[in-house]
């Protein structure tokens, strides 16, 4: 079956309805708002509040949120499948898994924030069982929504610049909701944030039920190869052009996540300047936000290969600055942070329009984008487990604690932060060149 599908054969034909209305792409990509909104605290400010505020020693907690992510991740391919089964049966079977997931997410949420006062006052270790346990609901709630999400758009169809629009609607309504999440804990405190955010995931979730929707027969195989039901879950793996797609996206988003996980540890201690973590945070998203229109419009014009490449330049020339910074350089921070947002505006437009093509050209369009989307959401959690189970347990041991002033534990945090996630987006960016006639044929 994987020579089969990697033998070129005639694309099926994209759905007629590709290119986004303003007002479509604003009810379709409503509900990143609230799941990016969500996501930030789950994944850059949970370590920082556990470990500074609550007293959790940093390898215990790397480990939980290394096992609680990685377990996770192996549920959404199944995940994935789940999303294709709805999506194919109705609208309102895909409304009823998206609500579920919304209550699982809001429910974990708001535990993992606010964890009963008889955990709290019992010790690291009862504080470590109740986020394992807050984190399993809350991912599972949070992938269930955001692979719905991200296939219900995947099937809307279109070339590469109209994925490239859809996904443009998606990832910026993301990006306001990144942008109030990195803000608004500083400004007004843990409670409004999780108040705010379950509003957010209500009103989402009502845009949702009136965006486009296109459904189509699960059953149905455009390529004429026959899907064996116990091995549909590994499909995608017989696409070579996806699995060349995700090893780029793995290393790229391992690059994203070392530093997602360590900036505000870089931000308090190495820096000195835990007052304007709002600042650096909400101009590296706002930068991204302000860029992402201009990627799409380049990837019409210049290509999604070439742009994605571009912006990996252009995020380690910025980057690697970092690494030179320390206290009294806030300003030369802010100017990395603006730098790299403005980078990152191509790993939020690029990459999921890629695999929407990919997706097409192998004749699974409109059938199988949840088991794509799947494995895809486990690459990215997998990124994230990694990001934390290795790199914080790997500076405890080299001497950093949070609050520290340690010449060592500084120097392997500053490594750490600014100069390994360079490394790997320029191995990244090998990867993407190697492939780039699998991903973008002419």
């Amino acid at each position: 079956m994987g020579r089969a599908m990697d033998t070129a054969k005639p694309a099926p034909a994209r759905p007629a309805a590709a290119t986004p209305s303003a007002l479509d792409g604003l009810r379709y990509g409503a509900l990143g708002a609230p799941l990016a909104f969500v996501a930030l605290p789950l994944y850059l400010l949970l370590p920082g509040h556990y470990a500074a505020q609550l007293g959790v020693p940093l390898a215990g907690l790397g480990l939980v949120l290394l096992a609680t992510r990685a377990a996770d991740a192996l549920v959404d391919p199944w995940l994935g499948r789940l999303a294709d089964r709805a999506l194919a049966a109705g609208r309102r079977q895909a409304l009823g898994l998206a609500g579920l997931g919304a209550l699982l997410l809001g429910c974990g949420f708001v535990a993992l924030y606010f964890p009963a006062a008889a955990v709290a006052g019992a010790g690291a270790s009862a504080l470590l069982a109740w986020c394992a346990a807050a984190l399993v609901i809350t991912y599972a709630g949070y992938s269930a929504l955001g692979v719905l999400h991200q296939a219900w758009g995947t099937r809307l169809g279109g070339d590469l610049a109209a994925q490239s629009r859809w996904t443009g609607w998606r990832e910026g309504l993301a990006l306001a909701g990144v942008i109030g999440g990195s803000v608004l804990p500083g400004l007004a405190g843990i409670p409004v944030m999780v108040g705010a955010g379950l509003l957010l995931l209500a009103l989402g979730l009502a845009a949702l039920g009136t965006a486009p929707y296109h459904a189509a027969p699960l059953h149905a195989v455009a390529t004429g190869v026959p899907v064996r039901p116990a091995a549909s879950w590994l499909l995608p793996w017989h696409n070579r052009a996806f699995r060349c797609l995700l090893a780029v996206f793995v290393l790229n988003g391992v690059a994203s996540a070392v530093p997602a996980t360590l900036v505000l540890f870089f931000v308090r201690d190495r820096l000195q300047a835990p007052a304007l973590e709002p600042l650096f945070l909400g101009s590296y998203f706002a930068a991204a936000a302000l860029a992402l229109p201009l990627w799409v419009r380049a990837v019409a014009r210049f290509g999604a290969v070439r742009c994605w490449g571009a912006g990996m330049a252009l995020a380690v020339a910025v980057f690697a600055w970092a690494a030179r910074l320390g206290p009294g350089d806030s300003s030369a921070f802010a100017a990395v942070c603006i730098g790299s947002g403005l980078a990152l505006g191509a790993d939020l437009a690029v990459p999921g329009a890629l695999l929407a093509e990919v997706i097409r050209r192998a004749g699974h369009g409109q059938r199988h984008e949840g088991r794509y989307i799947g494995w895809w959401h486990a690459a990215t959690k997998l990124n994230l487990a990694l990001a934390a189970g290795l790199a914080l347990p790997a500076l405890q041991w080299a001497g950093y604690a949070p609050g520290s002033s340690s010449r060592a534990g500084l120097e392997a945090l500053t490594l750490a932060y600014a100069a390994l996630p360079c490394l790997v987006k320029l191995c990244a960016a090998a990867a993407l060149w190697q492939c780039r006639h699998l991903l973008e044929p002419r």
